[in-house]
């Protein structure tokens, strides 16, 4: 498998229709950059994030930020991706106190998305919002992939919200949604699915409050993020580092002053995230939804 070739595959999103098909992916985007990369950037100022260089099939295209703590290598992912799959098929009975299986679950995830990302980063340098817009989508499916697969039913599309006036409705809102999971005909859980909050999280804790107001209903809102972080150039053209995207002033505003989010998830969680106060209430590593908290909201 050549770069151009995987670059072609996470291209056509038909290509991904189940979770075998992401892991094969990530195995087959592992093994070629075990001994097909230019170069291995180190971060200057967060050292255990890398970026990838491809050669010259790749245009020497330097990739998105990578944290090196959780993105495995194709040895580890060959074993870890079938542990994967056991965990989420058995997650009612596994030991929620196993950090070996949370970790797994975080960082299996992260590795398989991350794959697809680093992969789509080979693109054309004009063609880097296709990209994001590709990466975007890509990830939106393979959360709802995992949730189906630890046995819960859920979907993306438009919600028909009545607007009620002296008890009789009126017309229709419709809003759309990356997460929906419903039980018994009953809306429980609203999700979005984002790479990062990066212009976005604004709008979250928005959304949460205009649903439940219009619909007079407290129906849980979570968000679920990748990373929140970016490649950064340093003053030295030849140097790279990283910085966050996330806001940690517009996060606790609306937290505090509009409403909290039900559950913010990351894969990539960032130190002051766990740190913070306000921020380290609110935010967990992905593991933390799939063995807890998702079973409480149904």
């Amino acid at each position: 498998m050549n770069l151009i070739k995987l670059v072609n595959k996470a291209k056509d999103k038909n290509n991904f229709f189940d979770l075998k098909a992401y892991i094969s992916f990530c195995d087959e985007y592992l093994n070629y950059i075990s001994d097909n990369l230019q170069a291995t950037i180190i971060s200057q100022n967060e050292n255990h994030y890398r970026f990838y260089q491809y050669k010259k099939e790749g245009n020497f295209q330097i990739t998105r930020p990578i944290n090196s703590n959780l993105m495995y290598d194709a040895k580890t992912f060959a074993k870890t991706s079938k542990e994967f799959l056991k965990v989420l098929q058995s997650i009612k009975t596994i030991n929620r106190k196993d950090e070996d299986l949370r970790s797994i679950l975080n960082n299996a995830t992260y590795t398989i998305q991350q794959s697809v990302g680093s992969a789509l980063d080979g693109l054309p340098a004009g063609k880097s919002n296709t990209a994001r817009k590709l990466n975007g989508d890509l990830f939106e499916h393979f959360i709802r992939l995992i949730i189906r697969e630890i046995g819960i039913t859920c979907n993306s599309g438009v919600i028909q919200v009545p607007i009620i006036v002296a008890n009789e409705p009126q017309f229709n809102m419709s809003y759309q949604h990356d997460l929906i999971i419903e039980k018994d005909n009953e809306v429980k859980v609203i999700g979005s699915i984002k790479t990062s909050s990066k212009d976005r999280i604004d709008k979250i804790f928005i959304d949460k409050f205009l649903y439940n107001k219009l619909t007079e209903k407290a129906t849980p809102h979570i968000a679920i993020f990748l990373n929140d972080v970016q490649r950064k150039n340093t003053k030295k053209d030849n140097e790279y580092g990283i910085n966050s995207t996330f806001l940690p002033g517009h996060f606790k505003g609306y937290t505090v002053k509009l409403n909290p989010l039900d559950g913010v998830y990351y894969c990539d969680i960032r130190p002051n995230m766990q740190t913070e106060s306000i921020l380290k209430d609110n935010i967990k590593t992905f593991d933390n939804l799939l063995i807890e908290d998702i079973w409480k909201f149904i």
